[in-house]
């Protein structure tokens, strides 16, 4: 009787025993949260967000999946130049950026080395195969299997992994993009997983927050392609309005300040945009007056901005602005002061 007492007394402590480790493991690493499995939205998110992005140098290599393994000597607009680091985009960018009306063209001479998103590196020997990367990434584009890269993980961050049965079989710490990458593209079916969360993010490597589950995760994920949307967008717009501005000549059809309309100073003058980013406003009544010079340039991030300055004339200094473009067409472009609201700007197209 005894006996059978101790035993039942070691049973119900072995039991308090592994209840209180189970406790203790739950307690260290977070309450059992919903758990994923590897086709999961938050294990597409997070391999994703982890995918090497070779966006940086697309002005080079035209492939956002994937960069060039420096260095490389490339054709650029028919000027050679050899990029020995990322010091010597700026050669390149300068050579994109002389004239914003021509067709830019980048000739790789190859082999070059290639670093893809799963963070290998493979030798392209010729444009053929060069091609093939980037048909294969314009097929990850359209089938939203690209990498995420408005959103950047604070590492290190922990992962839960359990059964089928939603037991906790153990946790793995993962300390860089490259390492979530790894663990999510090789994740196995028969396993789940969980993210230890509190997690912190930053958007576009500027505000941080804190993430607390994978609803927030994801919904967080959601606003920030969003917004990659919008600006994708405005860029063409951009791009848009120089071509407009390039072939068009204008005149000033409306300058509102402080509620008056004082578009009659300039009524005399036509303004011509120059590919080069230069701009000029001739006076085609009075042949002596001289011509006023000016630069622009028109720049976005979730809206378009035409930014003029024009030196020598007190008249056409007052157009000196930085300006977002409210509308525009073939035939008008309205803009409005980014300082005052109430400074207005309307080019007509002659």
């Amino acid at each position: 009787m005894k006996t059978l007492k101790f035993i039942t007394a070691i049973i119900v402590m072995s039991l308090f025993t592994l209840t209180s480790c189970q406790d203790e493991i739950d307690n260290e690493n977070g309450q059992n949260p919903n758990t994923n499995t590897a086709n999961s939205e938050t294990a597409n998110n997070l391999r994703r967000t982890a995918m090497y992005d070779g966006s940086f140098d697309d002005f080079l290599d035209g492939i956002s999946c994937s960069s060039l393994v420096l260095p490389v000597t490339a054709t650029v607009n028919n000027q050679e130049v050899t990029i020995v680091s990322s010091a010597s985009y700026s050669q390149v960018l300068e050579i994109l950026a002389e004239f914003n009306d021509d067709e830019d063209t980048v000739q790789l001479q190859f082999p070059v080395t290639v670093n893809l998103r799963n963070y290998t590196q493979v030798v392209v020997t010729n444009q053929a195969q060069y091609d093939e990367i980037m048909a294969a990434c314009e097929a990850a584009e359209d089938a939203a299997d690209d990498a995420i890269s408005c959103i950047d993980i604070d590492f290190p961050i922990s992962i839960l992994t359990y059964n089928l049965n939603a037991e906790q079989t153990g946790s793995v710490v993962l300390e860089s993009q490259q390492e979530l990458y790894t663990y999510m593209s090789n994740f196995e079916d028969d396993q789940l997983f969980a993210v230890n969360y509190p997690i912190t993010i930053s958007f576009d490597g500027e505000s941080t927050t804190t993430i607390t589950s994978d609803a927030q995760l994801n919904a967080s994920i959601v606003e920030c392609l969003a917004q990659e949307d919008i600006e994708e967008e405005a860029e063409e717009n951009a791009n848009a309005l120089e071509s407009i501005l390039v072939d068009g000549l204008f005149r000033v059809e409306a300058f509102v300040n402080a509620g008056v309309d004082t578009a009659n100073t300039y009524a005399d003058y036509t303004i011509d945009f120059a590919n080069d980013l230069t701009v000029r406003a001739e006076n085609t009544v009075n042949q002596t007056a001289e011509d006023v010079e000016g630069t622009y340039e028109v720049a976005s991030e979730t809206e378009v901005y035409l930014s003029l300055q024009f030196s020598g004339n007190t008249s056409f200094n007052l157009l000196n602005n930085s300006w977002e473009v409210t509308n525009y067409s073939e035939t008008s472009i309205s803009l409005q002061s980014t300082t005052d609201a109430a400074v207005t700007l309307v080019l007509g197209q002659l």
